[in-house]
């Protein structure tokens, strides 16, 4: 089964088990609301995944990133200006013969024009401008249209793609940074499912051998009870099998219990909230298998968490943020020169539109020049270089100290998965040795030549051999799960597929 998890939704890809696809919309699977729930672990996993809340609430990260990356790209966006106004003004002019007249002069312009910054540093603009003025003083009309083509290039702080691209390159590696942090959270998440559905299973498995041990004790009482009564043992017997009931009914209790809360954490785990269902019960189609795969040598798990580890290629990818930094801000060290250039052609007329067929004669008009600008002593922007290369250091050490963490963590998990292998082996034997034991004493006690205190003991002995072993057994699938997250590859060797996948490469 291969399922992926992405943005807002888990959907199913394939499917070769019998595990069931949970819905493909951002709506949550709601477990049947019967008296019990049948869940193979996978189903566990993939209904768990869909409904757990604070996964949920991860999921929006990446799309809540994304918008950045649109808001970095949008500074490359064209954009389209335009304004109308009319004026009117009331003046003394001086009229032909020294009188003064009182003279009004309505005017009409309008401006329309485009922009746009390019990632060289470029800033092109397209605009047109018209204005008609009436006077009453002379009695005419004037209108003058200009069409005009304007460029500006910076040629030292501003200049080229590395620099204007910056903030867009930082903004989509904040988007995979988030990526790769609901990977992590979900690699956690699922090692969660996965130890509470064992642990459940080890809870029920361990409430199975109390209740047998006590069916076992009660019987073994009651073989006393009428061997005292046919005078084949002394009463005193009955004591230390009373005594052994009454202990196993007090592990029953506790039993019952540690089951109790594991079938409420996986109807939490399992269920959507306010769905309700907490008296649901939950019965697991898997036991608790003892793994088979071989183990690979601690260096290979070690090279796979320094390519897959979640955490690892954050910080990588933190290392480039600042990189890009340092771009920026070494820039910013540059005084400000930019070449401008600006064409453009005007018409004249009595009205608008004899001003613009004007455009086609010879009035134009050429500008271009340089403009300089640098702040004495430059302090904003040294401060700001050096800020940044301290962080990039620092990023880098931060870095190098996650990689050592990461391996210690991966070879302690080794060592455990290593350890709980041996004491799976170890602890089955001990149990079979107390099965004999057991036998043997029982053996004892029916021909008079053992206690009913050392046939409890010994049943005792068997009973703490079984729990541990099972204990042993689920202790050893969760060392197996605990490597595989701290490596990184829990998701993948599950058939899950999220977000944040591919491995950052080191820079260094």
């Amino acid at each position: 089964m291969k399922t992926f998890i992405c943005g807002l939704s888990l959907a199913v890809l394939s499917l070769s088990g019998a595990a069931p696809a949970p819905s493909e919309s951002t709506g949550a699977v709601v477990v049947a609301s019967g008296a019990s729930v049948e869940l193979t672990l996978r189903e566990a996993l993939l209904i768990s995944l869909e409904n757990n809340p604070a996964l949920r609430v991860q999921r929006w990260n990446p799309a809540i990133q994304k918008t950045f990356e649109q808001q970095a790209v949008a500074a490359f966006d064209p954009s389209l200006t335009a304004q109308a106004q009319k004026t009117r003004a009331n003046n003394a002019q001086i009229a032909p013969f020294s009188s003064t007249n009182q003279a009004n002069t309505d005017s009409i312009s309008g401006a329309v024009g485009i922009t746009e910054f390019l990632p060289t540093g470029t800033r092109i603009g397209l605009q047109g401008t018209t204005e008609t003025d009436t006077s009453t003083l002379y009695g005419d009309r004037q209108a003058a249209t200009r069409v005009g083509l304007s460029a500006s290039q910076p040629l030292l702080n501003g200049f080229g793609t590395a620099v204007n691209l910056a903030s867009l390159r930082q903004a989509r590696l904040d988007t995979r940074v988030t990526e790769y942090e609901l990977r992590g959270y979900t690699e956690t998440f699922v090692a969660q499912v996965e130890t509470a559905y064992w642990s459940l299973a080890l809870a029920r498995r361990q409430l199975e051998i109390v209740k047998q041990s006590l069916a076992v004790a009660e019987q073994q009482r009651d073989e006393i009870a009428a061997r005292i009564r046919v005078g084949k043992l002394s009463r005193v017997e009955l004591k230390s099998a009373e005594a052994e009931v009454a202990l196993r009914r007090e592990f029953l209790i506790d039993a019952q219990g540690a089951m109790e809360k594991g079938r409420l954490r996986m109807i939490q785990l399992v269920t959507p909230p306010g769905a309700g269902g907490w008296d649901r019960e939950i019965i697991l189609k898997d036991a608790p298998p003892v793994p088979k795969e071989p183990l690979d040598e601690v260096g290979a798990h070690v090279a796979v968490a320094m390519r897959m580890r979640p955490d690892l290629n954050q910080a990588r990818l933190s290392v480039r943020r600042g990189e890009l930094e340092i771009v920026k801000t070494k820039n910013g060290l540059l005084p400000r020169l930019d070449a401008f250039v600006n064409l453009g052609k005007t018409g004249y007329g009595d009205s608008f539109g004899r001003s613009v067929s004007d455009l086609k004669g010879n009035a134009n008009d050429i500008s271009f020049g340089l403009q300089f600008e640098y702040a004495l002593g430059n302090r904003d922007a040294n401060a700001r270089r050096r800020r940044a290369g301290y962080s990039l250091d620092q990023t880098r050490e931060a870095m190098d100290n996650l990689k050592q963490l990461a391996e210690v963590d991966v070879r302690s998990a080794y060592v455990e998965v290593v350890r709980s292998r041996e004491q799976v082996a170890a602890t089955s034997a001990a149990r079979q040795l107390q099965e004999e034991v057991l036998e043997a004493e029982t053996g004892k006690l029916l021909v008079g030549k053992s206690t009913a205190l050392l046939v409890a003991v010994a049943a005792r002995d068997l009973l703490n051999s079984q729990i541990t072993e099972s204990l042993a057994i689920v202790t050893h699938l969760d060392a197996y799960i605990e490597l595989y997250r701290l490596e990184g590859s829990l998701l993948e060797r599950r058939g899950l597929d999220a977000p944040g996948r591919e491995p950052v490469a080191d820079l260094r």
